[in-house]
């Protein structure tokens, strides 16, 4: 059973958080959630393209190729995403995805937790009382196994800090699994996201 959460009015930005698995649908439905509100449409991509990875530039170029023709305009961002939404003067914007701008902000900050936890904030903070309409896309990275390692364990907390943190703030989340939102707090009169009850 969702959260109760208060009414949206239709005239107030509203922000929604969506995590899942890997493929799990999270990208499309926040992309067909953010079209299906005000224009113009801005994607933040936070992924960094890295000559040497063949398969991220493939990933990169499949996701763009589901963008074309459909009125984005795509911006790069891997570190200041609280900062581009300010300045990105759009109806809607999606934020794809927390999971890539934390490894950004990590090698910004060399893993130090505390700056990387100022920046979630940031974005939180952002996400309560959006400029606009925010769609934000997070991966679910705690629901396997303890890593074997202290990097990537250290990474699976943070991870699971900023998506409690965003997930908290923003007006609605859900999780997705095959494509479908599972809702955690959808406040009533949420603009719905199109082909989904």
């Amino acid at each position: 059973m969702p959260r109760t959460c208060p009414a949206m009015p239709n005239t107030v930005p509203t922000s929604l958080f969506l995590t899942g698995g890997a493929r799990s649908g999270k990208s499309r439905l926040a992309q067909e959630w953010i079209l299906a509100g005000p224009a113009p449409h801005v994607y933040l991509a936070t992924a960094q393209t890295r000559h040497d990875d063949a398969e991220m530039q493939a990933r990169i170029a499949r996701h763009q190729a589901d963008r074309a023709g459909h009125g984005w305009t795509t911006r790069e961002c891997s570190t200041d995403v609280a900062g581009a939404i300010t300045g990105a003067g759009a109806g809607a914007v999606v934020i794809d995805c927390v999971t890539l701008w934390l490894c950004a902000l990590g090698e910004r900050h060399a893993w130090v937790e505390a700056p990387i936890l100022v920046e979630i904030d940031r974005l939180a903070a952002l996400l309560a009382a959006p400029p606009c309409d925010v769609a934000v896309v997070s991966n679910e990275v705690g629901s396997g196994i303890v890593p074997g390692d202290a990097l990537s364990r250290g990474f699976q907390d943070l991870q699971g800090f900023a998506n409690q943190r965003l997930a908290a703030a923003a007006h609605a989340a859900a999780l997705v699994v095959a494509g479908l939102p599972l809702w955690l707090k959808r406040p009533t009169g949420l603009r719905p996201i199109p082909g989904t009850a």
